[in-house]
Formats: structure tokens, C-alpha cells, sequence
């Protein structure tokens, strides 16, 4: 996947009910090829979901790249079949919901977002964020 000719998939897309994995996969092939344009791999959501599923950046790496889709669902469903499901709700919610944790990163934060658009003050979280940024967000 070159990701300075596209976007990875949305850290809201789910595989096997785990939000931004997809997401993860896209750029650790991305990574692979040096195609990852301006895009961080692994970034502090990516490490979050990489530690919940216990794998590290340069295994997810491997995997991403001699597994395909199929396989790698299969492997997401097994390390997640003996998680409970409140525990992927919980880890869903804070991926979902991560927004920055100081007055700088905010700063940052809604530079970023009025570069973007900046009537969009509805725009609180990383993820909003990113799916403003890539075009997926619906209108306020």
C-alpha cells in the first residue's frame, strides 16, 4: 500500500469487532515498502492496539506482509477469542476517544484541525481527527 498516492483504512473500521487494526495492517505494509509518506508507524494509537493484541511493531510488520486478509483476520479472531468482550469494548472506547493530554498537544491539536477545516469545532478526538484529515467525516 503507498500511502502518498492514499489513505489507510479509518481507525474506526473494525476486524473481529477491534477498531483500528485495519488500519494498523495498512500502514505496517506501508512501512515495509518505505511507502509511508507523512504517516507515523507505529503512532501512539498504533501502539495501543499492537500491546492490547500482544505484538509488537516489527511482528506486526511480518505479519502484515506474508499474511493476506484472510489470515490475517483469522489471526486478529484468535487473539481475541479469549479476550473478554468488555475488554474490546474498553479498548475500543479508548481509541475512540484519545484526544491530546496537554495544553500544548491541544494547541497543536486545533492547529491541525483549522488547517483542515476550521469550522469543525465538533473535531475533539485523534481519530475525528484523522477521518476529517482523509475526507471521511460527514458534515457538522
Amino acid at each position: 500500500m503507498d500511502l502518498n498516492k492514499t489513505f489507510p483504512r479509518s481507525p474506526r473500521e473494525k476486524l473481529h469487532g477491534l477498531v483500528h487494526f485495519l488500519r494498523v495492517i495498512d500502514k505496517a505494509r506501508a512501512f515495509k515498502s518505505d511507502t509511508l509518506g507523512e504517516y507515523i508507524f507505529p503512532c501512539p494509537l498504533d501502539k495501543i492496539i499492537l500491546e492490547f493484541v500482544k505484538i509488537d511493531a516489527d511482528e506486526m510488520v511480518r505479519l502484515a506482509t506474508t499474511k493476506s486478509e484472510d489470515e490475517l483476520s483469522h489471526w486478529v479472531e484468535n487473539a481475541c477469542g479469549s479476550i473478554n468482550p468488555a475488554e474490546i469494548e474498553r479498548i475500543n472506547n479508548e481509541l475512540l476517544s484519545r484526544h491530546p493530554d496537554s495544553e500544548e498537544r491541544w494547541k497543536r491539536f486545533f492547529e491541525l484541525r483549522d488547517k483542515i477545516d476550521p469550522s469543525r469545532t465538533d473535531v475533539k478526538t485523534w481519530v475525528d481527527l484523522i477521518d476529517l484529515e482523509e475526507g471521511r467525516l460527514k458534515p457538522a
